[in-house]
Parts: C-alpha cells; sequence; structure tokens
C-alpha cells in the first residue's frame, strides 16, 4: 500500500524533534483511509468516502452506492481471475511433466493448444 501523504485534509504539525504530529481526529481519518485502500477502494474513492465520512448530513445511499460500484469490481477481477486458472489449470493436468519435448502449457501459451 503506498504511503499516505500529508494533505489539507489532514492537518500536520512539526514538532521540534521534527517529527509529524496528528491530531486524534487526524489520526481517526488516516486509519479510516488505511481501511478503505485494504478494502481496494482507490485514492479518489477514498477522498469521496472521507468526505461522505466527515458530512454528518450524508445519505448512507451514497455511501452504499459507493461499495457497491467496489463489490461489483471485485466480483468482476473474481470472475476473471476464475477463468484464468480454469485455462492455465486445463492446461497444467494436460502437460506430462516428463522428459518430451512436447508441452501443452507451450502449446497453449503459444496459440498452437489442440484441446483448448
Amino acid at each position: 500500500m503506498p504511503p499516505l501523504r500529508a494533505s489539507p485534509t489532514f492537518a500536520r504539525f512539526s514538532a521540534e524533534n521534527g517529527y509529524r504530529d496528528y491530531s486524534n481526529e487526524d489520526v481517526h481519518r488516516l486509519r479510516f483511509v488505511q481501511r478503505s485502500r485494504s478494502l481496494g477502494f482507490s485514492v479518489e474513492e477514498c477522498r469521496q468516502l472521507l468526505s461522505l465520512y466527515t458530512d454528518r448530513d450524508r445519505a448512507s445511499a451514497d455511501v452504499k452506492a459507493i461499495a457497491t460500484e467496489k463489490l461489483g469490481e471485485i466480483d468482476r477481477k473474481i470472475a476473471e481471475l476464475t477463468g484464468l486458472r480454469e485455462m492455465l489449470g486445463h492446461l497444467v493436468e494436460t502437460c506430462h511433466g516428463d522428459a518430451r519435448p512436447d508441452c501443452p502449457i507451450i502449446d497453449g501459451l503459444s496459440g498452437k493448444s489442440r484441446d483448448h
């Protein structure tokens, strides 16, 4: 995960020792962003979510719409990875893995696959 950069969203104060000093509220927002990133939200989506997090008049429907879109993206990625796994699994199963030069994996990667 890329490091979080200080921005106007997070008030940063430099202490005499040179360390960054964040308020408790800033720490909560940074953790919110960290958890959002760990769930796969982009930096822009984190900005939107953080804006909604701090907006006490927000509609939960707005938050749900962002989360629902992300869930759809995750489902599409899972489907793609599942297809890739099935295809590669088939190639691995059909390869004898012995001393012979014939290899269905190489044939499949080169587009010469007879079985797929």
